[in-house]
This record gives structure tokens, sequence and C-alpha cells, in this order.
């Protein structure tokens, strides 16, 4: 990484772990400090739109979107300005803190930002029982659990690949969840827009609103916090679309394939150059075994959310 633009440094870049799909260091320099985050290019299921992503990143600052002044993009990197603030956790976030949030996407998705990407989707894959017999044959310490929910996630990939998204589509952040957020005085500041791009927006109000009222499972879902997401939302200028299931297969679809992708980074039996750490892989792949098979089941209940 070239990072000459950015003054001289004042200490080595430091590491930040934790990161689930890539890797982020702190740079400090003598024209202040900085977000380096190394994209992982190697193995993604899509690929990054670097420079779309980074002049939709440009539009949303200069409107005003609270977030990190985007400094640079290229290749494979990302640079922001370091902000400090308090994580979010992944608990249900006050009423006001909702409404601000809806309102934010609402001014996000009135941009005028040229975008190349297509929103074009693969079909969810349907090789359940081949990872399952991959897990087993290498001693996964997950292996019996994928083995026996292999029937629910082939039942889930079905639903991805047949659920109905009316629309309308917007250009969006795509990701807005409480580990994408930080806190500054009480109020919102979004992060890591490397996901942005075209997206039903049943999906994204559906995914924000549910990320932001629930605890680490669904036992805990707070409607009122849902609602204030929507009211925020509907306060800043936009328009709900008709409720249905397509509020939430944008977060089930995601996760399937989240799961799917460190199951594989989990079989493969290294540890990578780039993306998360193998440990954190484990997580991920036990975390969506556990949770998303909980989630499908709850549709009927996330449905009378938006009633």
């Amino acid at each position: 990484m070239d990072l000459s633009h950015l003054g001289a440094p004042t200490g080595p870049m430091i590491r930040v772990h934790g990161g689930y799909a890539n890797r982020m260091y702190r740079l400090d320099t003598d024209r202040g400090s900085f977000a380096v985050k190394e994209l992982n290019l190697a193995d993604r299921r899509q690929p990054y739109r670097v420079e779309d992503v980074f002049r939709f990143e440009l539009a949303a600052f200069a409107a005003g979107i609270p977030m990190p002044e985007p400094i640079s993009g290229g290749h494979s990197t990302l640079v922001h300005r370091w902000v400090d603030g308090e994580k979010v956790p992944e608990a249900p976030v006050s009423a006001a803190f909702a409404f601000e949030v809806g309102g934010i996407l609402a001014r996000i998705h009135v941009l005028d930002v040229a975008f190349s990407q297509v929103p074009v989707e693969d079909p969810a894959s349907r090789d359940w029982s081949e990872l399952a017999a991959r897990a087993s044959a290498t001693g996964q310490p997950w292996a019996d659990e994928l083995a026996s929910r292999v029937g629910t996630f082939l039942a889930i990939a079905r639903f991805v690949d047949t659920c109905e998204r009316p629309g309308p589509v917007v250009l969006t952040h795509r990701d807005i969840q409480p580990w994408n957020l930080l806190a500054r005085e009480g109020r919102p500041v979004v992060l890591d827009w490397e996901l942005s791009g075209m997206l039903d927006l049943s999906g994204e109000l559906g995914s924000t609103a549910l990320g932001l009222a629930k605890g680490p499972g669904f036992d805990d879902i707070k409607p009122a916090i849902f609602r204030s997401v929507l009211d925020g939302y509907v306060a800043g200028g936009g328009a709900l679309p008709a409720p249905g299931p397509s509020w939430f297969v944008y977060m089930i679809g995601g996760w399937l394939g989240h799961t799917r992708w460190n199951i594989l980074r989990c079989l493969a039996g290294a540890e990578a150059g780039t993306g998360p750490d193998l440990a954190l892989s484990h997580d991920a792949v036990r975390n969506g075994l556990r949770g998303l098979p909980d989630l499908f089941g709850r549709l009927p209940e996330l449905e009378a959310l938006l009633l």
C-alpha cells in the first residue's frame, strides 16, 4: 500500500482486529490519524466496486451524512479520516438513535450518484450436503451441527431464490448494522461503506430496522425501536414499500452467503493472508448455524412488525 499521500508516519501502522471481511489499520501521521482498510479481494463472493463506492462516499460526505471523511480509494485500499466514538453494542438502540438512522437512510437514498453495479444476484448455493461431508471428513468442530441443519439451509436457499422483491431499487449503504456504526455524543456515525450498491428498498429497511431493534439473538426484539427506524425514514422524506417477506430476505440471504463463505475458509484449514482471522471465521460459522435457522423460523413474527 502506497500511503505517502497521508504524510510522514509518527509511529508504526497498528492493526485493528475484529473485522469479519477485511483488515483495518490505524495510521498516525503528521497530517492526522487515518483508518486504512485493506480489502480482501482473493475470495469474495462478489467483487468490490471500489471506484464507485468511493464516489458514493464523497457524495454522501458532501451532503452532510455523518460518516468518516473519505480520503482515498484504490484497487485494494480505502482510506478515511479516523473517527473516535463509542461502539454500538448488539442490543436495542434508543428510539432517538433509531429514528435518526432512519432519517440518514432517507437522505442517502436521494443522492444522485452514477454507480455501475447492476443488482444481479446469483442463485443461493445448494451444496450444503457436500459441505457437511467435507466438514465431517476434516474434523471441523461444528461438523455435526451443520449436518443436522442441511435440510433447513436448503429451505432457506429456496426462500432466498423465490421470494418476490417488489422494489423500488435504491443506491444505498447495504449494511447499516450496530457493528458498522459509532455513537458520538449519542448520535450515529455510519462506517464501512465498501458493500454499497443497489438494493431493494424493503430489504434495506428491514435489515437495518431489525438489526437496531434486537440483541445478539431474536428473543429480545423491540417493536417500538423497529418502528422508530421506519418513522425516521418517513420523516426524512422516504416512502415505505408494502409489507411482506421481502423486508427480511436480504438479511437472510446475506447471512446465508456469509456463513457459507466462512465455512469454505475454515475447510481450507490455513490462515489466509487477507480477510478475517481463522478463529473469527469459525465464530461466524457457529453464529450462522445457530442464528439463521432461528431467524428463518421467526419470519411470521417479523412480518407482524410491519403491520
